[in-house]
C-alpha cells in the first residue's frame, strides 16, 4: 500500500511498505500516484532522532519505547542489556544505529513530523506510524 506522507511546507515522501518510494512535492508526488493514501501533517517532515544513554523511566519496557517514539526517535545509539527492554524495541522497530538514517528513495522509512516549536507529531518507523500526537 503506498502512502504519502506530506508536510504544511509541501515537501512529501511516499511510503511503500517500510521503504521510501519517492521524495519531493506534494503535488508531484500525488499526481504521480493517485491512488495512493495521503496523510497531510501540520508539520514538518525530517529525519527521526538517535537517542544515546539511557531509555526514559517509565512504568514499563513498552512505555519506556513509546516515551522515545514520542519524542521522534527512530534509532538508539546502544541496545539496553535488560532483555525486556530489548524485546520492546525489537518489537518496535527502532534501528540499532549511531545514526537516524535520513529520509531518501529506497532507504528504510523512519522519519518524523515536528510542528514550529519542535514537539513531535509523528513518529514513523520501518514505515508503520508508531507515535501521533492527539
Amino acid at each position: 500500500m503506498l502512502t504519502i506522507h506530506a508536510g504544511a511546507d509541501g515537501a512529501a515522501l511516499v511510503v511503500d511498505g517500510g521503504t521510501i518510494a519517492a521524495v519531493g512535492p506534494l503535488d508531484a508526488l500525488r499526481a504521480s500516484r493517485p491512488g495512493a493514501r495521503v496523510r497531510s501533517w501540520p508539520g514538518t517532515l525530517r529525519p527521526g532522532l538517535t537517542h544515546e544513554g539511557a531509555l526514559p523511566p517509565a512504568p514499563s519496557p513498552r512505555e519506556r519505547v513509546h516515551a522515545l517514539l514520542s519524542r521522534g526517535v527512530t534509532a538508539v545509539a546502544a541496545l539496553p542489556d535488560d532483555p525486556a527492554l530489548r524485546s520492546a524495541l525489537d518489537r518496535s522497530g527502532l534501528l540499532p544505529a549511531r545514526r537516524a538514517p535520513e529520509p531518501a528513495p529506497g532507504a528504510r522509512a523512519d522519519f518524523a513530523v515536528v510542528d514550529g516549536s519542535g514537539a513531535c507529531l509523528a513518529t514513523v518507523v520501518g514505515g508503520r506510524l508508531l507515535y501521533r500526537r492527539a
